[in-house]
């Protein structure tokens, strides 16, 4: 009885390793034939990459995709560099001194018409920008033949100056001569302005409209009225970097991505994350950042990139005959994207993403 027992217990013993055996095999056969992106979910090794980025809400996903550690899953070591204004951070990249950085449409733009070879790799933020006045001259501004005979402060080269001299352009006014403009060094600035009454009205952008807001002023419209959906900060980086690094952008890609889901996810934690880097009250971040007014997407969106060149040459910002549709490459936000879609078939946000991008990019 006791060595019939012991052969049973040993056939159970070799039926189990046997299955154990078998079990691994499967499971190797099935690694082997899994997509080499699923594979390498996470990289084993790291590429520095530095970073350009201005402390506003709309470079939410560089900030979530650095605490929430994507970029270094994604086998990136970056090191974050704030500038103080599009400019600074612009020569910056030009100089090698970064890999990429998001400052505005409107002043890369007229850096590649001055031939700088600047590629828009992705977005991070959409519309967002907003004309302020005293509430007792709100009623004043219906439309944008509103402006004509007054004084409008604003912030040259920033994204919504192109938007709203674009809409006066098409609405035949002639801006140069029936708008007093002035250009202000900083959206505070501008604020002051119109509360002391030496512009009738001010462009800002969010926080500042938010703050506007606070300060007794008044939103009259927004950025998005004038030209619905347009780029704003666009993701860029020098065309030389792109072919000698590609994988590198990819992996950016991937973690700006995932940084986006996370934003769209989990309101409270992102509203800590950006509290990090934007020192404004939190009742104001997240009305700047989820009010519907602002949108930060990864998509480099070529069709509305292009259509933004069309506005700046309408404004007056640049006379070129580049075809600046050369100057985006929406190849490597696709390859991430898909990758991710790879790991993660089921995820929402992916999939609309997919759809986003084909309408536009192709």
């Amino acid at each position: 009885m006791f060595k019939h027992r012991l052969l049973l217990t040993g056939l159970i013993v070799s039926l189990v390793f046997s299955l154990l055996a078998a079990g691994c095999g499967q499971q190797k056969t099935q690694q082997a034939n899994a997509p080499a992106s699923a594979q390498s979910a996470v990289p084993a090794d790291k590429i520095k990459f530095n970073i350009g980025y201005l402390p506003a809400v709309g470079h939410v996903l560089y900030f979530v995709a650095k605490e929430k550690g994507f970029y270094e899953q994604e086998g990136l070591d970056v090191e974050l560099f704030q500038f103080t204004n599009s400019g600074e951070g612009l020569n910056a990249i030009k100089a090698g001194k970064l890999d990429a950085g998001s400052f505005g449409t409107s002043a890369p733009q007229v850096f590649i018409a001055k031939g700088t070879p600047f590629v828009n790799i992705g977005g991070m933020q959409s519309e967002g920008h907003a004309i302020v006045t005293k509430p007792e001259n709100a009623e004043q501004y219906a439309s944008v033949q509103s402006f004509v005979g007054k004084k409008v402060a604003t912030v040259r080269l920033a994204t919504g100056d192109a938007v709203w001299r674009s809409a006066m352009s098409q609405a035949g006014i002639d801006w140069k001569n029936q708008v007093t403009i002035q250009e202000l060094d900083s959206p505070a600035a501008v604020l002051e302005a119109v509360k002391k009454g030496a512009a009738d009205a001010g462009l800002v952008w969010v926080p500042f409209s938010e703050m506007a807001e606070k300060q007794g002023l008044k939103i009259v419209s927004w950025s998005a009225q004038h030209m619905d959906g347009h780029v704003c900060c666009r993701v860029v980086a020098l065309e030389d970097k792109l072919k000698t690094n590609q994988e590198a952008y990819i992996r950016y890609s991937r973690a700006s991505i995932r940084a986006y889901d996370f934003y769209l996810n989990n309101h409270a934690e992102t509203l800590d994350i950006i509290s990090k880097y934007v020192k404004l009250d939190k009742e104001l971040l997240e009305k700047a950042t989820y009010s519907g007014h602002i949108h930060s997407i990864p998509d480099p969106d070529k069709k509305r990139f292009t259509a933004f060149w069309e506005a700046m040459k309408t404004a007056g910002y640049i006379q070129s005959d580049i075809d600046i549709s050369k100057h985006v490459n929406s190849d490597i936000y696709k390859t991430a994207l898909d990758q991710l879609i790879q790991r993660e078939p089921q995820n929402a946000t992916y999939q609309q993403l997919a759809k986003d991008f084909a309408a536009n990019n192709l």
